[in-house]
């Protein structure tokens, strides 16, 4: 650590390029770091599995939002450069290569994988190595199942234009020959509907076996060609453009907006196609060329395409191949059934935090359904992200109308990947009677806040609850996320103000207690950093801990650097993106970034402040990234029990600072360094958590009353670059 005296410091460019890491492979390197999860032989079978899946569904993910961006600013011949002082071409080409690393590297770990999954009984068979009797049980299926969902496409004739190809899409490329010599072109797309892995059954099997539907496709293509010959077959995978460009003017244009763009998403330009590298180059050379693509788009790799659907797998009951299941707790003070305390008794005595998924998300349903049956409830406003299918959160809140209660509730149609979902709950609550938002003019509501509204004898009583995380039950057992629930009087005073400013046209700035984007966070954020430098200066030792999901915004990131020069202790748990480059001389050598990635994916948002021993903490929605700051409507809200600061400051922060186990520290160069105990007692962070959860709370949660469908894959619920 660089000596606390105070002493002047040398002028510096803190916008030099040459300090910042590129937000692009910065995002790459967190898929790295996915990638080593399932490389760890020491974590279970299917778990590994899983980590391969999430590795691709993410990299998907990638290609149809940040490489379409690089994309269109080239297109559109943008020549900015970004903070570490590259162009978007040379991004492009640098996200190119690694992206391709990963890939292959992807395809290496899963081919390892296979001999492990096959001496544990789950074995996925090449279709050369089924016997006769397999084959034709195979066939049979194929005919009955298969064969009656595919639609063969003539191409690249005159009746028969080149077909589109949809986004994420595992396709056949056919070339065919006729009786007279004439080759013939067809494509064949494998429909979602139908599993990946086709089972294979046998009289003595034992375990699950399967084989790929593409190859079971391949092999009885003469059913859906006869009279042609097959010349060649090959699998492709297509990832297309899949951000919406929303222009809005009011809520009701926003709803058919989101709706148009979600249909012609499937149609926006490609930007990945994914080929075996078998694929003959005149074949290839017509997909490229109707698809008008570069051929720098083309990632020719061995092995089975689009790896997200190995997903499939881990819906095996097969438990031992998995880690064991943790069931989450109810928060010290509260009890079960059926000496269950009133929720508004609870929080009016004490603000109670819940730190998901080790407490459980039950309280919080358990609050709406009781002001949902509350005859002294008036009225209940609420945010809603992501929600998912089958929310009891919801449900909740059509009770609460149908009961008679004012119900509002700001839906977030531009919420990507979760705009379908949004726009079918926003219309089930509008049927309903509840009034409905769908948010600001160009700007998306990423906060999470629930407030009731309770006539308590003769005066109003005013309940809120504000969250990390967003009101889903199933992304709650997967998560980490702190919400917080508080009748604070300043607290609830600014809620109401925080609906206003949702709902109607209000202007108020001067928030009590609450930081809010984009009106005064960043300007406040600043100011807290700079009063931990003139803390350090003062001879008060400075001290800040962030741990959010990315820190790419570049004021931010300056003030962090001024606030190491100044001798300030800064420790960072970043995620994910991190643009900030620690270990530098005379700027960052008080700064520390360890990213965790384990069971669950990490998703709090807390920030520290030492405040010369006052200290301070702020929790809510928003990450340090340009659009959470001045393009989003977010919240951060403050701890301020000192029971609750010395839980989030001693019980998780610094669990997570000593984590030895799954932390890796990032370097200089913006490379990961996994962490490893050295003789020192191993510390998992998130293994800790459940432990100490399980030891100090033994009573348990009815969880039968929130249904859990299978999760096919992190990103499928929430986008990790949008959350």
């Amino acid at each position: 650590m660089t000596d606390t005296t105070t002493k002047p410091t040398p002028e510096l460019d803190l916008s030099d390029p040459g300090l910042y890491i590129n937000r692009e492979l910065s995002l790459l390197e967190f898929q790295r770091r996915v990638l080593e999860e399932a490389e760890d032989p020491n974590s279970p079978l299917l778990e590994r599995v899983k980590f391969i899946s999430i590795l691709n569904s993410n990299l998907d993910e990638f290609f149809m939002v940040r490489v379409a961006g690089l994309k269109q600013q080239i297109q559109a011949g943008v020549g900015d450069r970004s903070p570490d002082g590259r162009t978007p071409a040379e991004q492009l080409n640098a996200v190119r290569q690694l992206s391709m690393e990963l890939l292959e590297a992807g395809q290496r770990c899963f081919q390892s994988l296979l001999p492990e999954l096959d001496a544990a009984g789950v074995r996925i068979m090449d279709y050369s190595q089924l016997n006769a009797a397999e084959r034709s049980q195979l066939t049979a299926t194929f005919l009955e199942m298969v064969f009656p969902v595919l639609t063969p496409l003539a191409m690249r004739d005159p009746g028969h234009p080149f077909p589109h190809i949809s986004n994420l899409s595992l396709n056949l490329a056919i070339l065919l020959e006729d009786d007279f010599g004439n080759q013939r072109y067809a494509r064949i797309k494998v429909p979602r509907a139908l599993p990946r892995l086709v089972p294979v059954a046998g009289e003595e099997q034992q375990g699950d076996r399967f084989v790929w539907i593409e190859q079971l496709i391949t092999n009885n293509l003469d059913s859906l060609f006869p009279g042609m010959t097959v010349i060649e077959a090959h699998p492709f995978h297509v990832t297309r453009d899949a951000d919406m460009e929303i222009q809005v003017l009011e809520a009701s244009d926003l709803l058919k907006s989101i709706e148009k763009g979600l249909h012609e998403r499937q149609f926006n330009s490609p930007v990945r196609l994914m080929i075996n590298p078998d694929m003959s180059s005149h074949l290839l050379d017509i997909f490229v060329e109707e698809m008008e693509l570069d051929t720098s788009d083309v990632y020719a790799l061995e092995g089975p395409l689009g790896l997200s659907s190995i997903m499939q797998l881990y819906g095996l009951e097969r438990w031992e191949l998995k880690s064991t299941p943790f069931k989450p707790v109810l928060p010290e003070g509260l009890e079960d059934e059926p000496q269950k305390q009133s929720m508004f008794d609870v929080i009016r005595e004490r603000d109670l935090l819940i730190f998901r998924p080790y407490d459980s998300f039950i309280p919080f349903i358990d609050l709406l359904e009781e002001a949902a049956q509350d005859p002294n409830v008036l009225a209940i406003k609420q945010t809603l992200y992501r929600v998912g299918r089958n929310s009891p959160v919801v449900q909740a809140l059509l009770q609460a109308r149908r009961k008679g209660k004012q119900v509002t509730v700001l839906v977030e149609l531009k919420a990507r990947f979760d705009e379908e979902s949004n726009i079918e709950w926003a219309k089930a609550l509008e049927n309903e009677g509840v009034h409905v938002v769908y948010g600001l003019h160009n700007l998306k509501t990423h906060c999470k806040i629930a407030l009731v509204v309770r006539k308590e004898g003769d005066h109003i009583q005013r309940y809120v609850h504000m969250a990390t995380g967003n009101y889903n039950a199933v992304t709650a057992r997967l998560y980490t996320d702190i919400g917080l629930f508080t009748s604070d009087k300043a607290i609830v005073e600014d809620s109401s103000h925080l609906f206003n400013y949702l709902t109607g046209y209000s202007a108020k700035r001067d928030y009590n207690k609450l930081l809010v984007a984009p009106v005064t966070l960043r300007e406040q954020m600043l100011g807290l950093i700079q009063r931990e430098a003139e803390h350090q200066q003062s001879g008060r030792r400075g001290h800040v801990i962030f741990q959010m999901n990315s820190l790419v915004d570049s004021p931010m990131i300056q003030a962090l650097y001024e606030a190491s020069r100044a001798g300030v202790q800064i420790d960072l748990i970043v995620r994910g993106i991190c643009c900030l480059r620690p270990g530098v001389p005379g700027v960052s050598d008080n700064i520390r970034v360890i990213s965790v990635v384990g069971r669950y994916l990490e998703h709090s948002r807390i920030y520290y402040f030492r405040n010369g021993g006052d200290e301070e903490i702020y929790v809510g929605s928003a990450d340090m990234m340009p659009r959470n700051l001045d393009r989003r409507v977010e919240l951060l809200f403050p701890i301020k029990k000192d029971d609750l600061i010395r839980r989030v400051r001693d019980g998780i922060l610094d669990i997570y600072l000593a984590d030895n186990v799954t932390a890796r520290e990032m370097q200089t160069d913006g490379s990961y360094v996994r962490l490893t105990p050295d003789g020192d007692e191993p510390v998992s962070c998130q293994e800790w958590f459940m432990q100490q959860r399980q030891a100090t709370s033994p009573q348990v949660t009815d969880h039968a009353r929130i249904s859990y469908a299978f999760l096919p894959a992190l990103t499928d619920l929430e986008d990790l670059d949008d959350d």
